[in-house]
């Protein structure tokens, strides 16, 4: 186990730009209307249902339950997943892309699950607002994917916030921590 945990949401932030988690966690306790896009706010309560566990209440179907991974140090809470069907399902407001970061989310759960006793045999990304839902590879069926899951948990615990310098651009300008950040592209 590594020294301090990771948080299982912080894999997509981190390749977005690892400063993000560093501001994501300086206004964890403001209210969130004050920092947070329209599209992060939609996506809050597009989680709602799942977070107070009042999406289903099928005894099969845990919602919103917390995970631990020991081999990779990661903590967090699944969406979704189906005891019966083995199903593990990682819902989104909208889906217009399958990015590294949604897949690396839903493997970090994948191996929590795993290790606490559960058999998940299909993973699934749902996108709320189109009711679409995109099949994802476990991972031992697709091992560069692996390989990039778990090559990214080493530079997230390796990471050092004093040497970054952010090269994009275009992520800058995405950011809505950006007016506050000192290594912004924009200034």
């Amino acid at each position: 186990m590594m020294e301090q945990a990771i948080v299982i949401s912080n894999l997509n932030d981190f390749i977005f730009c690892p400063v993000s988690i560093y501001f994501h966690n300086l206004y964890g306790n403001l209210d969130k209307m004050i920092y947070q896009s329209t599209a992060q706010v939609d996506g809050t309560n597009a989680h709602k249902t799942i977070d107070s566990r009042k999406y289903s209440s099928r005894k099969e179907l845990l919602q919103s339950i917390d995970v631990y991974s020991e081999k990779y140090g990661l903590i967090g809470k699944i969406d979704m997943f189906n005891e019966k069907t083995g199903v593990l399902t990682e819902r989104k407001r909208t889906i217009k892309q399958i990015y590294d970061g949604y897949v690396f989310q839903v493997y970090a759960q994948y191996f929590a699950l795993s290790e606490m006793g559960y058999e998940v045999k299909k993973i699934v990304l749902h996108s709320i607002t189109d009711n679409k839902n995109y099949k994802i590879k476990l991972p031992e069926e697709d091992l560069n994917m692996k390989y990039k899951f778990e090559k990214l948990i080493k530079d997230m615990y390796e990471f050092d916030i004093e040497s970054f310098i952010q090269t994009n651009i275009e992520k800058c300008k995405r950011c809505i921590y950006e007016p506050a950040c000192d290594r912004s592209k924009l200034c």
